[in-house]
């Protein structure tokens, strides 16, 4: 897909003006809200800490962003879940530090209408340890492991994807 820089602007404009207007969004699986923070925008710019990234993946991102509180609101059921015990970047005292904490990524998936016809997507809510639950990323596309032919998580580390 091509796009020139003034279209991933407006893009990145729109979706970053729409994300910042939405506090959370109540979710019929869990049965609670799940809450749209820092985090989640973050990781739509940033593959992992300090790198960024394709001004393609942000594109496709940002572009199917606004759909994310739709499937939210409208998922009855979990198409995947994975649950790792990572390092996390953590401020206490002012001070940057990591430490391990299990990280639990819940996953659904949708089939949209959109103006290019028929669109997947999968949007990713991630919950660190027994905190609240928040929108990690958003998918508009993913791949299949060739080897064992199950869906992958983009990249399948839900972490940097």
């Amino acid at each position: 897909m091509e796009f020139t820089q003034n279209e991933f602007n407006k893009i990145k404009h729109n979706a970053e003006e729409m994300y910042e207007k939405i506090e959370s969004i109540y979710c019929p699986y869990f049965k609670e809200s799940v809450h749209f923070n820092a985090k989640g925008l973050e990781h739509l710019v940033f593959k992992k800490w300090n790198k960024t990234r394709l001004i393609h993946d942000q594109f496709m991102r940002f572009k199917y962003l606004k759909y994310a509180p739709f499937v939210i609101e409208s998922s009855k059921t979990l198409q995947g879940i994975k649950t790792v015990n990572s390092m996390e970047r953590i401020k206490r005292s002012s001070k940057w530090q990591t430490m391990m904490k299990l990280f639990t990524y819940y996953e659904f998936i949708a089939v949209l209408d959109t103006m290019n016809g028929k669109s997947r997507v999968k949007v990713i809510v991630k919950q660190i340890e027994s905190n609240e639950k928040f929108f990690y990323s958003i998918i508009p596309f993913w791949g299949i492991n060739k080897e064992t032919n199950e869906r992958v998580l983009y990249g399948g580390n839900p972490e940097r994807d």
